[in-house]
């Protein structure tokens, strides 16, 4: 595989981490409101929702599928938490702009202007079952999306195309196209869904001005009851809203949803004053890899994430699956794939992504593969959460028969894969391979590993990071204390 040489900054920092850190003095304010403003404000909220729910039921039963009944008087529980809403931009038509994009997506506050506009969202199949909120989100007639159908997920696009080509029939659809919360530190890849019709389509973005960021609700960070506890007890709250100018795609764009979604997100991106990330909902997990063999540097484990979500294999490739291929690798003994045996091995045909996914792990550039790279790498992407089990599934590959043993070099190009780096050095410190064999079992591994929590950073070299990278002091291998300016 071919890693990048030192851990990716992403243009700043990772967009599904948010980290909320309070001076004393906003402790002391957040500790007045909690008894003050705080309970007022969510018993007014909480009333005006139960308030809304009856109407929303009552509303939605028989209702005709086209008609669009008003629901101005939504608005007004807003005020409750945001004291100033500041829109820019003129709103259009839904006959001239049928879809509304919206980023950066980062909030359940972001529901704001869907209230204030009673458009159509996109939202999980799951929201339909909370209660009250479920009833609320279902009369405003969202499109529903079950993120682990496949099948599902190609009824939206179509439901997404029915509606936006009706004529203006239908209210607006307001998309998130990113399709997750983060940290608005950047605008991550956008989703095809919103500009699969082909039609105009009006960018709108969001900006939260507080200085304490209470707003932010991503992967990483404070829970959603915490926000809205914090978001309550902040004197005041603002939002800003801006409608840009209505993009309208051209020929290419029309046949090349991606290269639409691509363009939109940059104009909006600049707009923002963000960075571009190439990250997306899938690489979630392998961004936020912890552990003591979590991966290090993730740029290339992304890219080929990507590959293999174009052509399938991510979703197609369970525990089961893992180990058939496994077993399959593992009597090839090392012998080396191409291209079309390589295509034959996954059952695939020829295709230039597949092409791209091979040249991943020709390490001579001779046209050949280790395969066993390949299902290292697999398993990373497809359960990063789980590198121990992608460390066994490893070892059975090269495992000897006799002895269990696999060969310093070995272990060392599966760590590199795992972890996402040019070359690991093992010290002899940290792993004794066996008196003078260079060889050593999963168990003895799996002992070493178990000692140190941050096994990876505490004792292992990668190739042009000499330095340590621990934070703070923390126990070395060898029994001592490091720092990271050691």
């Amino acid at each position: 595989m071919k890693p990048s040489n030192s851990r990716p900054s992403g243009g700043g920092k990772n967009p599904f981490v948010h980290e909320l850190k309070l001076t004393m003095t906003e402790k002391i304010k957040i500790g007045l409101m909690s008894v003050t403003v705080f309970p007022v404000r969510l018993l007014l909220v909480s009333f005006l929702m139960l308030l809304a729910w009856p109407f929303a039921f009552t509303a939605s039963l028989g209702r005709s599928e086209f008609a669009i009944e008003p629901q101005s008087w939504w608005r007004r529980f807003i005020d409750l938490c945001f004291h100033w809403i500041k829109v820019k931009g003129q709103r259009v038509e839904p006959s001239e702009a049928p879809i509304l994009t919206v980023a950066p997506h980062s909030s359940y506050f972001d529901a704001i202007p869907v209230t204030m506009t009673m458009c159509s969202i996109v939202t999980k199949l799951e929201s339909r079952s909370i209660p009250v909120w479920g009833t609320l989100i279902s009369y405003i007639r969202p499109v529903f999306v079950f993120r682990s159908d496949q099948d599902s997920r190609r009824k939206t696009v179509e439901e997404i195309r029915r509606r936006a080509c009706s004529g203006g029939k239908w209210p607006q659809i307001m998309i998130f196209p990113e399709g997750t919360c983060t940290n608005r530190s950047g605008l991550i890849l956008f989703k095809a869904g919103a500009f699969i019709p082909g039609l105009p389509v009006q960018p709108v973005i969001l900006r939260y001005p507080n200085k304490l960021d209470t707003i932010t609700w991503t992967w990483k960070g404070p829970g959603a009851f915490h926000i809205l506890w914090l978001t309550l007890c902040q004197p005041h709250n603002s939002i800003e809203i801006e409608y840009l100018p209505v993009y309208s795609p051209s020929n290419e764009e029309k046949e090349n949803p991606a290269l639409f979604a691509s363009n939109v997100r940059k104009l909006m991106a600049k707009a923002l004053d963000l960075p571009l990330k190439d990250l997306s909902f899938d690489d979630i997990e392998i961004s936020l890899s912890r552990g003591p063999l979590g991966i290090y540097d993730y740029r290339s484990l992304l890219e080929f994430n990507q590959l293999t979500c174009r052509l399938g294999l991510r979703a197609a490739t369970t525990d089961r699956v893992l180990e058939e291929q496994a077993r399959r690798a593992r009597k090839l003994q090392g012998d080396k794939l191409g291209l079309e045996d390589f295509a034959q091995f996954l059952n695939l045909p020829v295709t230039d992504t597949l092409k791209e996914v091979h040249s991943f792990f020709d390490e001579h550039g001779d046209g050949q593969i280790d395969v066993r790279r390949y299902v290292i790498a697999l398993s990373t992407v497809r359960r990063p959460t789980k590198s121990m089990e992608t460390l066994k599934l490893a070892f059975k590959m090269y495992e000897s028969e006799e002895s269990g043993e696999i060969l310093e070099e070995e272990l060392a190009g599966i760590l590199e894969i795992m972890l996402g780096v040019k070359e690991v050095r093992l010290s002899s410190v940290c792993l004794t391979l066996g008196p003078d064999t260079g060889k050593i079992t999963y168990d003895d591994l799996l002992h070493y590993i178990q000692q140190f929590p941050h096994f990876a950073l505490d004792c292992l070299h990668f190739k042009d990071h000499p330095r340590d990278f621990c934070t703070g002091r923390s126990p070395s291998c060898n029994g001592q204390s490091r720092s990271k300016d050691d």
